[in-house]
């Protein structure tokens, strides 16, 4: 049996019965957790004598103190600024990037007691250029095939079966398995990635910015492809973007980065409705009204983003801040604080209660 149905956002879907619950009526069983997770680059001196090349100056931090969690079956999106620290954060939940302080967990283990193999096995990564992402020396099919190899699954024969009902999961077709890339749309490209990343059945996906690269009407359908098997699969999903219409249609939680730390985090309705930090409120500002009744008559966003080298004391987005309230502003870093739903961290909700902090985490 199946019927239509229309979500919060307006979107269609078709119901089966027999389909994986959805994220709305899941069990609250979490994927994965960031505990106070810090990633910084050293900087070395560049100068002509010896001593100046092993000189440190401050680090590049590009991720400060960050505490987040994905559950089975929900999409939390990561939005902010270009340089904010989206990408290297996901890369970090990947282990693609080390972290330099906190920790990351995977269904409560953490991911450096991992062995390599069997954090694949359960987390992978859709880049944002198909056109780079993929090798031009292989087929669809070997590519999709690499890690049932890797990771000695099947028969030869198990594994192009296997490969074909993912090509055709994606919405291509057992013709495209021995085509290379540069036979593909951008389009058909990013199925391929995502059908390779699925693959091996993981519990966490990372999409870093995974439409960025293609045409809008393209877009459309790569979205509907990650949202129906983000549903049916009950995937953890990690979904990184610039786009806040993107981000409003598709996503359950937001976190909105700035500056290396995440300064709202809640229910994506409810942000875009009224966000509480001054900085969503700009980004909001910058974008055309994402969600249908949400609010307009915001101040725009304003003047550059500071160093990460140098970042400013107090709060981050001081400098930027048209809501400024005094010398706290610039000398005091905000609390995490709890507003209704929502975690926010910015000095006009001092009187809020403090959020708890993760288990082993700091605020």
């Amino acid at each position: 049996m199946s019927g239509e149905t229309e979500d919060h956002r307006g979107r269609k879907m078709i119901i089966q019965t027999s389909a994986a619950p959805a994220a709305a009526t899941m069990q609250d069983d979490e994927v994965l957790e960031a505990r106070n997770v810090s990633v910084s680059f050293p900087i070395r001196g560049q100068g002509i004598w010896p001593l100046n090349r092993q000189r440190e100056i401050p680090a590049v931090r590009a991720v400060q103190s960050v505490n987040l969690s994905v559950r089975r079956g929900e999409m939390v999106g990561i939005a902010g600024e270009s340089g904010c620290g989206k990408s290297t954060l996901a890369r970090a939940f990947v282990r693609l990037q080390p972290a330099t302080g906190g920790s990351v967990t995977l269904s409560g283990t953490p991911i450096d007691n991992l062995p390599a193999l069997e954090l694949r096995e359960q987390v992978q990564m859709v880049f944002q250029d198909p056109y780079n992402s993929l090798n031009p020396r292989r087929t669809a099919g070997s590519i999709i095939m690499e890690s049932l190899v890797v990771h000695n699954r099947g028969t030869s024969a198990e594994r192009r079966r296997l490969a074909v009902q993912m090509l055709e999961r994606v919405g291509l077709t057992e013709a495209h398995f021995d085509r290379y890339p540069h036979e593909f749309s951008g389009g058909q490209r990013q199925r391929i990635a995502i059908a390779r990343a699925l693959i091996l059945d993981p519990k966490f996906l990372v999409l870093d910015e995974p439409t960025s690269a293609l045409d809008v009407s393209v877009q459309a359908k790569i979205i509907a492809l990650i949202e129906d098997l983000r549903r049916h699969l009950r995937l953890g999903c990690l979904f990184i973007s610039h786009d806040l219409n993107l981000i409003g249609y598709l996503v359950d939680r937001l976190a909105v980065m700035y500056l290396g730390r995440i300064v709202e985090t809640g229910p994506v309705e409810r942000i875009f409705a009224n966000p509480l930090h001054p900085y969503t409120a700009a980004l909001m500002a910058a974008t055309p009204k994402p969600v249908a009744g949400a609010q307009t008559d915001r101040a725009p966003l304003e003047g550059e983003i500071p160093s990460n080298v140098r970042v400013p004391k107090g709060c981050p987005f001081h400098t930027r801040c048209t809501k400024r309230i005094g010398a706290i502003c610039d000398t005091v870093l905000p609390a995490p604080r709890m507003v209704d739903d929502r975690e926010v961290r910015c000095h006009l909700y001092n009187e809020a209660p403090i959020a708890p902090a993760p288990n082993g985490a700091l605020a």
